[in-house]
């Protein structure tokens, strides 16, 4: 898909990161070296190469060499801390990993890479992605935050790879076989690894091309305010751009005033985001002039879009938004609402092309369910994953009839729309992240005073969700709320931390003695309707 757009479309822009330009053919030329110098590290079919970074030019291009060198990609959130970094390294087996020179990040990779014995590190400096005279005052003023590696042989930079001398080797690949591991917390324990092959991935950017509407003669420019790591933005963003001849325009985070300025200055044509970002826009709305007329849709993923939310915002900004469903081992796509604006509210939208839904009992999956009646929703397609790495007996679990079972609650309607009503996962969706209770719950029990620990899902008005954490204490022990948040800010991530501790005496329990969420949710949803259990 990459060579086929870099002969089509050689001289058009492929990405624009803070004002820095690169061709579709420089793209390829990049991308080239950086595959050689994959497999003079020792890159070979099957190796798995972690990519922890933000937004940069570096992620496309390492993306796409590591495919081209043969081995797998291993998306990994550069925001992860200690523990969850070493889940993946080790759940995955990577030998490889490229990061950035940012020196929290920076300092916190080459810690985990050691300890879990990485054969390489890669660094890639941000002042390097930049335009020549930011990046020459990225170096200035912010010198005491850029990180640096050792000067040995495990350790390199982005350009000492790019300096690989030749082509790479040519590396056959089927479709079917694995080009990323993409990782989801699925209903419970830590993070499994969805195998997206080569065909998963093309075929998900082909379907989004197809529900488009087919590929235009004018370029278009996708604005990339998602992180490429998560499933959501890999699709919309990355695959389909390459696919279709588009422009990513790349933030390496979101800051609200920043993305104003760069859809003035670039005039996307799409911006898939989160609810949590535009819900930001909205308010930003209400206070200075927001022109978002040359965006054709703005496409809605990661976490269910309040109506209020979509309402608000189409009201504000006078743009289109459409909302899509999925998870990552659909790579992600499986249903969207119409790109022309006739979908209908409240609904996930219709089927990707290509895609089957079905509805299916939840006491008895092996029955489907006609048109109304809600059950377990499962989709068929060629962007279904084959299943998760290394673990058999999830893969087992993840499908019936063939069908993969998404976890959700919801019914078709008589048109084909999509209705989701509930959700069995027991996930937390937080701003367009999945936030997993088990480990909030296995940091907290780290604490001496802790006895025990639920993690929970409330209502919040800026993330749509956030996790709430209930604690009993162990006898004889004393901790606040604060304390307990306060020991958790270096076990878990930002997005992680609970927005509150709430300590009891009792938590509540099941017939045979097992902490039972159920009770606890129930009272922060009638919290929440009484208007007292939300808040930003």
């Amino acid at each position: 898909m990459l060579d086929h757009s870099v002969a089509r479309f050689g001289s058009r822009t492929v990405l624009d990161f803070l004002g820095r330009r690169m061709t579709y053919a420089e793209l390829g030329e990049a991308v080239t070296h950086a595959a050689r110098g994959l497999q003079d590290l020792g890159v070979k079919k099957g190796t798995r190469v972690a990519l922890c970074l933000p937004n940069t030019p570096y992620y496309p291009i390492l993306f796409f060499a590591t495919l081209k060198a043969g081995g797998i990609v291993v998306n990994v959130n550069p925001l992860y801390v200690e523990r969850e970094l070493c889940h993946l390294i080790k759940d995955s087996g990577a030998e490889v990993i490229a990061t950035c020179d940012i020196a929290e990040i920076h300092a916190r990779v080459l810690k985990v890479a050691g300890e879990m014995g990485v054969r390489h590190i890669i660094t890639c400096p941000i002042a390097g992605a930049l335009p020549p005279l930011k990046g020459l005052a990225y170096r200035l003023l912010k010198r005491a935050e850029i990180g640096r590696a050792p000067a040995d042989a495990r350790h390199l930079t982005f350009d000492a790879l790019l300096s690989a001398k030749g082509a790479p080797t040519p590396v056959a690949a089927t479709p079917d076989e694995v080009a990323v591991l993409q990782y989801t917390g699925g209903t419970t324990g830590e993070p499994k690894a969805a195998m997206l092959s080569h065909a998963n991935l093309v075929s998900n950017a082909d379907a989004m091309v197809v529900f488009v509407g087919g590929e235009r003669p004018e370029q278009d420019r996708v604005m990339g305010a998602l992180p490429l790591f998560h499933v959501f933005a890999l699709t919309t963003v990355l695959t389909y751009s390459i696919r279709t001849g588009a422009e990513m325009i790349l933030m390496p985070r979101f800051e609200l005033q920043q993305l104003l300025k760069i859809i003035a200055r670039t005039k996307p044509s799409y911006f898939p985001a989160v609810p949590t970002i535009y819900a930001a826009i909205t308010a930003a709305a209400a206070t200075q002039k927001v022109d978002l007329s040359s965006i054709r849709a703005c496409i809605s993923g990661g976490a269910p879009l309040p109506a209020e939310v979509r309402h608000a915002f189409e009201a504000a900004t006078g743009a289109l938004v459409v909302e899509g469903y999925g998870l990552s081992e659909a790579s992600p796509i499986i249903t969207c609402s119409p790109f022309d604006g006739s979908g209908k509210a409240g609904s996930a939208g219709v089927p990707f092309p290509g895609t089957t839904i079905e509805i299916r009992d939840r006491e008895d999956p092996t029955r489907l369910l006609p048109i109304g009646e809600n059950g377990e929703i499962c989709a068929r397609g060629p962007q279904v994953t084959q299943g998760y790495w290394h673990k058999p007996d999830a893969t087992r679990d993840l499908f019936v009839d063939g069908a993969l079972r998404t976890g959700d609650v919801g019914h078709l309607d008589e048109d084909g729309y999509l209705f989701i009503v509930d959700r069995i996962k027991d996930l937390i969706l937080c701003g367009g992240y999945n936030v997993y209770p088990r480990v909030i719950e296995d940091a907290l029990y780290e604490h001496p005073a802790v006895a025990e620990a639920i993690v929970i899902g409330v209502p919040d008005a800026y993330r749509g969700q956030a996790p709430k954490a209930f604690v009993t204490l162990a006898p004889g022990t004393t901790a606040t709320p604060a304390e307990l948040r306060d020991f958790l800010r270096d076990k878990i991530s930002k997005i992680e931390l609970p927005r509150e501790v709430e300590i009891r005496d009792v938590l509540p329990k099941t017939l045979i003695g097992k902490l039972s969420k159920k009770e606890l949710v129930a009272e922060e949803a009638a919290k929440a309707a009484a208007g007292g259990g939300e808040r930003v």
